[in-house]
């Protein structure tokens, strides 16, 4: 029976390798990048064959060995020359030993290593444009492919059976890989014709799937490496190979998972839970019970509900369903996926996108930023600053290039889908290029306008400008969406030169400060000089009209003093000199001499007293209270 074993290994050897060619034939000339990762589990399949063959042959010499030393030991030839040098005498023992001590650990090394280089390798390999091309003759690969998983899992399956049925644990894992092979195989012709329905990325999806499979078996093989190194020793007792995976045992024989259910139920109740009839009856029915909740599953996906606020676009194999392309809210059936796929869309939200710098979460709420604190991951802008005077130029005539300036701005942009065949078809990835656009058409306008315009007083002018010029943008793209708002918030030069343009505005606002203060003293002094000029004038005018009207009213007083001189010319002329001595003495002192028959002498005092105007005007102190 021990030589059938050696057979059975050797034909699942020939089988991997066999497979490994044709697999490599066909994966490079169709072109599969599913069929390629394949190959990396045949070759390691062939590896691990060959070992466990070699290790099988090595234990067959050994069980040979024993059987001859035995013979031997029962003839009456034999001597106590054996008995005394029995370690000598087992060369195929030793042999074993030393191969499971030092090549063993060795080859699984260099497997574990193998595996996790193909992991690397070729997950590296399908993140490359260039690896993934078109598949050639899919029809040929789909044959070939599902062939080949068919004949190996037909060996596969022989070979597991009779390995379980002898118990010998050495033909386990080339069964293991022949098995998983052939499922391997079955998968990318799956792929390819998953390709073929329509769904071009079945065989990229599927080639990473099996690099990652792939990682987790180095993994494995990895831990497997650290726990041999303090497994403890029973001599005589008869290990589990080193290089047998036990992911890949999994992987290839399922059903594997319901025997350790079942035990592992049967430890945690107490009996023999898997003998109950209940339990026959699910492991008799978990053939059609599978299929038929995945049935149910994708049933389930045939009903499709449209949410409010949202519109689904229906693809049946991945191409527009005329008539019925967009869902508009409420309940749709559908074919079960994968034929029809529902993709949904937010079609009346106010979605938003920001152009230039975004604020970072922590600097969002604060309520105060300054110019010169970093609040955001800077993204400047080229800005025009207009010089009012004429464009310098050079000495040979040739006008410069006005100055420029840079800007931080932070550009929300709100927009709605209003056409969602033309948003998800017209173009790739409509997101990505709106925003591109949005930032395309801010970027020409700053460059075209004034930084101080358009920090102080232009910043609706400038967001109804933007909103019309990227709203023009994107009909001329088709992407079917309606531009709501753009706000020019944060704006403000960038940190580093925050300092500088401070002390440039405090500059020209001392200057302008002293300017103005400059013109209010002219208005102050212009109007001073105006008044005075004005008082100037009419107390000159006052004095003309008041010299005017004198010499008139002597005049008049004259001519009416004619008539009274010619009528009593003695009288008036002592009547104007009575009006002429109380004028002049109207200030005199004078004194009444009323006595004129007297002989008295009157001495008169003509010295000047203080004047009585001196003494009224002298402040008399107030008495203290």
């Amino acid at each position: 029976m021990q030589r059938n074993i050696q057979k059975n290994g050797l034909v699942n050897l020939a089988a991997l390798l066999v497979a490994g060619l044709a697999a490599f034939a066909v994966a490079s000339y169709s072109q599969s990048l599913a069929g390629h990762v394949a190959l990396v589990y045949l070759a390691l399949g062939v590896l691990v064959a060959g070992v466990s063959w070699f290790q099988m042959r090595l234990e067959e010499r050994e069980r040979l060995e024993k059987l001859e030393f035995e013979e031997l030991s029962r003839s009456r030839s034999a001597s106590a020359l054996f008995e005394a040098q029995s370690a000598d005498t087992f060369p195929a023992q030793r042999a074993r030993e030393q191969f499971e001590r030092f090549f063993v650990p060795a080859f699984t090394t260099l497997l574990c290593l193998a595996e996790a280089a193909g992991a690397f390798f070729f997950w590296q390999w399908l993140a490359k444009p260039t690896s993934q091309v078109p598949l050639k003759e899919p029809m040929t690969a789909i044959f070939l492919f599902l062939l080949l998983g068919l004949v190996l899992f037909i060996l596969g399956r022989f070979s597991a059976t009779y390995a379980r049925l002898e118990n010998n644990r050495l033909l386990r894992p080339s069964a293991a890989y022949v098995l998983l092979n052939a499922l391997l195989s079955a998968a990318v012709g799956v792929g390819i014709i998953g390709v073929q329905v329509g769904f071009p990325k079945t065989d990229l999806y599927l080639a990473y799937a099996l690099c990652a499979i792939l990682g987790l078996i180095a993994a494995e093989t990895l831990i497997a490496l650290v726990l041999e190194i303090y497994r403890p020793r029973v001599k005589g007792k008869v290990e589990r190979p080193l290089y047998e995976s036990r992911l890949v045992g999994l992987l290839a024989q399922p059903e594997g998972l319901i025997t350790t259910a079942a035990q592992a139920i049967d430890y945690q109740f107490g009996f023999k839970v898997s003998e109950t009839w209940f339990y026959r009856f699910f492991e008799r029915a978990v053939l059609w019970l599978v299929p038929l909740q995945l049935a149910l599953l994708l049933l389930s996906t045939a009903f499709v509900v449209i949410e409010p606020g949202e519109q689904g676009l229906l693809e049946r194999f991945g191409k527009p369903v005329p008539g019925r392309t967009v869902l508009n809210p409420g309940l749709h059936f559908t074919w079960p996926w994968p034929i029809d796929k529902v993709y949904r869309f937010r079609t009346e939200q106010i979605q938003s996108f920001i152009v230039g710098s975004v604020p970072e979460e922590k600097q969002a709420a604060q309520r105060v930023v300054l110019w010169t604190v970093a609040h955001s991951k800077e993204e400047n802008f080229l800005v025009a600053n207009r010089d009012r005077s004429p464009a310098p130029t050079t000495p040979s005539g040739q006008r410069r290039t006005p100055p420029v300036s840079l800007i931080t701005v932070s550009t929300p942009v709100q927009y709605q889908v209003t056409n969602l065949v033309l948003w998800a078809y017209e173009n790739g990835d409509a997101p990505a290029l709106l925003q591109d656009l949005a930032t395309r058409e801010v970027t020409r306008y700053l460059a075209s306008v004034d930084m101080t315009d358009v920090m102080s007083r232009s910043r609706w002018e400038a967001s109804k400008e933007l909103v019309s010029r990227i709203q023009a943008a994107s009909d001329e793209r088709n992407l079917g969406a309606r531009i709501i708002s753009v706000g020019l918030q944060d704006l403000h030069p960038p940190v580093k030169v925050a300092p500088d343009y401070e002390k440039v505005i405090g500059a020209l606002q001392t200057k302008q400060a002293k300017i103005l203060a400059a013109r209010a003293d002219e208005i102050r002094t212009n109007a001073l000089a105006a008044a005075q000029a004005t008082s100037i004038t009419n107390q000159a005018h006052a004095e003309s009209l008041s010299r005017t009207i004198a010499a008139f009213a002597q005049a008049a007083r004259f001519t009416n003093q004619i008539p009274a001189f010619k009528a009593a010319p003695s009288v008036f002329a002592e009547r104007e000199r009575l009006r002429a001595l109380v004028a002049a003495s109207g200030q005199a002192r004078k004194y009444l001499l009323l006595s004129t028959n007297n002989l008295e002498v009157i001495t008169l005092d003509l010295q000047d007293k203080i004047r009585a105007d001196l003494l009224t005007d002298i402040a008399v102190p107030e008495p203290k209270k």
